[in-house]
């Protein structure tokens, strides 16, 4: 048993990323359903630790994605590190207000992935507030009930809502983000842009993808 539940940090193959996605967004979308019904019982503090914890596992989509460019111990190594950590998994979450104020560009969102952006603390922050007792500011004894409102509750579970509906990843999704990216990993951004909109087009035409209200060109910020 004990075999078993001991995690694993190796290569993976392109199927078994693609199901490692497909078995995150399963369980973000039922974290999130749980929190839905504990938000409409007026169980607000559990509810946006909930939705935290779906946010949390929404974020294991991009990081297992990049694990399948890893190509050395080191790095695969970090990817393990960063697959199971809280903070890393919760970067993306701002995601959704930015674009609501306006970001319509990948360097309009380039502060998700700023290391200096305080955005992975704060949900990591409020989990805790929403799940513990604690001693805060000046001697404060901070109590679940009475920090979590229903708007914030409310606000978080939307981002959950969005960041948890179903998308069905394959290997040929996996297979063709390696095809396309792992080549231009280490090259500078501009040329990686471009990697990125050559693999959403070979996606495009499969019909695995469509395009979104701002053209993928257009968001990446590459000349065609």
């Amino acid at each position: 048993m004990a075999e078993d539940l001991k995690q694993y940090k190796g290569r993976l193959s392109a199927s078994q990323i693609a199901s490692g996605i497909n078995v995150a967004i399963k369980n973000s979308r039922r974290l999130f359903e749980d929190a839905s019904l504990l938000f409409d019982n007026g169980r607000y503090p559990s509810a946006l630790a909930l939705a935290i914890l779906s946010i949390e596992e929404s974020g294991k989509a991009s990081i297992l994605r990049s694990l399948s460019l890893a190509d050395d111990v080191k790095e695969l190594k970090e990817g393990w590190k960063r697959y199971r950590s809280h903070k890393d998994k919760n970067t993306h979450w701002i995601a959704l207000d930015m674009m609501l104020e306006g970001a319509r560009s990948l360097e309009d969102l380039s502060r998700i992935s700023d290391p200096d952006s305080d955005h992975p603390k704060i949900l990591d922050q409020l989990k805790q507030v929403a799940l513990y007792t604690d001693c805060l500011g000046s001697a404060h004894w901070s109590f679940p009930e009475e920090v979590v409102e229903k708007d914030l509750a409310a606000g978080i579970l939307r981002t959950a809502d969005i960041f948890s509906r179903k998308q069905n990843c394959t290997e040929e999704h996996i297979s063709l983000w390696v095809k396309h990216m792992l080549p231009v990993k280490n090259q500078p951004q501009s040329i990686q842009n471009q990697a990125l909109l050559n693999w959403f087009n070979e996606m495009k035409a499969k019909g695995h993808i469509t395009e979104g209200e701002v053209a993928f060109k257009d968001f990446l910020g590459v000349d065609v």
